[in-house]
């Protein structure tokens, strides 16, 4: 039987989740399928961040550090990011941007690994976590090497030279999601770390860092945590190994007594010494809404929502466009899936501009891909219909031909 907007519309009516839509602000006419890149905001965004500007920054000055608890936000935050992904108290730290958390993360994984120089990822894996690790190799000059290699080459690609496997989670190209608590049993069998990238997880698909053993990860805060663009990273390091890791960039925050100001450096104890500099206040408190409003979710029913509304869009496209070339590239597994749909078409950068310029915000990523992310937070099912139409649409009267849509715009 095919499928019917009133099909779609009959789900929304018995959804749990149908009164998070509520609290984002979402444009009247917009279908946004781009959460998987930047998270809508959150209603509550605007009040806080006003109020840290007006009352806390504007009236209490300098004072706040101490009054409003500005300098407990890393942790405060990170322990709430911790409850999303399965990490204890004190095991996650707030600060930074995913890459040079990641260049923490890797640093304290191959001084932990010192007789080791091999990295293991994935070929396709994003690109900045291949430069970060490149570039770390290149400054430590010690021979350290790169082993990439496809999906399903990882457990044999792992053996006793590896210091560390660096994976993220969840595929950003593809939406693929890899087993973490199998692969990072692989890892821990050839004496390697595992280090975890959750840029495209937390917040969206099912994560327990400590049940899967994981020792290392990092995660982003603007994509399904809805923090705001550029929000601040998170990382998480292992209850065993805080009091071992040494970091390869050491700041003031990080110190044992910061205010001190001793000229040495003496690390914190914990996850504290993962911090650096100054917290980002104002962007902390804009990421701290959008983690609030992911913690009310229960996650059983973001991922059963998840999966049903990436299976939904899938049907939708086959059944209402399937006189175009277009190839899903994203596991139909449903235990492989993250929160995205990925599709195929030689003339993808076109076609995803002719969709935003009809109100269907997904993405392009090279060579080929439209992109559509899932945030059961606040996307409807009848959605999913509006949006495959409009594809159908934009095909079908030619719209992705038109000259203004062919340009490369630098944000893709």
């Amino acid at each position: 039987m095919s499928l019917t907007r009133a099909t779609l519309e009959a789900l929304d009516r018995t959804d749990p989740l149908a009164h998070f839509r509520d609290l984002f602000a979402l444009p009247e006419g917009v279908v946004y399928l781009d959460g998987n890149s930047l998270g809508a905001r959150p209603r509550a965004t605007a009040a806080r961040v006003a109020a840290v500007v007006e009352r806390e920054w504007g009236e209490g000055l300098i004072r706040s550090w101490n009054d409003a608890g500005w300098m407990n936000l890393p942790a405060r935050v990170g322990d709430k990011i911790g409850r999303l992904v399965g990490a204890p108290a004190g095991s996650v730290m707030v600060g930074d941007s995913t890459s040079v958390n990641l260049f923490k993360m890797l640093g304290v994984a191959l001084a932990l690994r010192p007789d080791r120089r091999v990295i293991v990822s994935e070929r396709r894996n994003f690109p900045t976590d291949l430069y970060v690790a490149e570039g770390l190799a290149a400054l430590l000059a010690q021979g350290h090497t790169l082993r990439l290699v496809e999906p399903e080459e990882l457990p044999h690609a792992i053996d006793d030279r590896v210091a560390v496997v660096m994976l993220t989670h969840v595929n950003y190209h593809t939406g693929a999601m890899h087993d973490m608590a199998a692969l990072t049993r692989r890892a821990h069998a050839a004496g390697a770390l595992a280090l975890w990238d959750l840029a495209h997880s937390a917040g969206a698909v099912p994560v327990d860092l400590t049940a899967a053993g994981a020792d290392l990860a990092v995660g982003c805060g603007y994509k399904y945590l809805n923090g705001g663009p550029g929000a601040p990273a998170f990382l998480y390091v292992a209850p065993a190994l805080q009091e071992r890791a040494r970091y390869p960039i050491t700041g003031w925050l990080g110190h044992a007594a910061p205010f001190a100001f001793e000229p040495s450096y003496r690390p914190a104890g914990g996850i504290a010494r993962a911090l650096v500099g100054t917290p980002p206040v104002l962007s902390l408190a804009a990421l701290e809404v959008g983690v609030d409003i992911a913690l009310q979710a229960p996650m059983d029913q973001l991922r059963a929502k998840s999966l049903r509304q990436t299976a939904l869009f899938a049907e939708l496209v086959g059944q209402e466009c399937r006189e175009w070339e277009f190839h899903l590239v994203s596991p139909t597994d449903p235990a492989h899936r993250g929160s995205q749909v990925s599709l195929a078409h030689p003339r993808a950068y076109a076609i995803m501009q002719a969709l935003i310029a009809r109100g269907v915000i997904g993405d392009f990523r090279a060579p080929n891909i439209l992109r559509f992310g899932m945030t059961p937070l606040y996307l409807r099912h009848a959605e999913l219909w509006d949006a495959v139409q409009a594809l159908r649409a934009v095909m079908q009267d030619g719209e992705w031909e038109r000259p203004e849509y062919q340009a490369r715009r630098a944000v893709t």
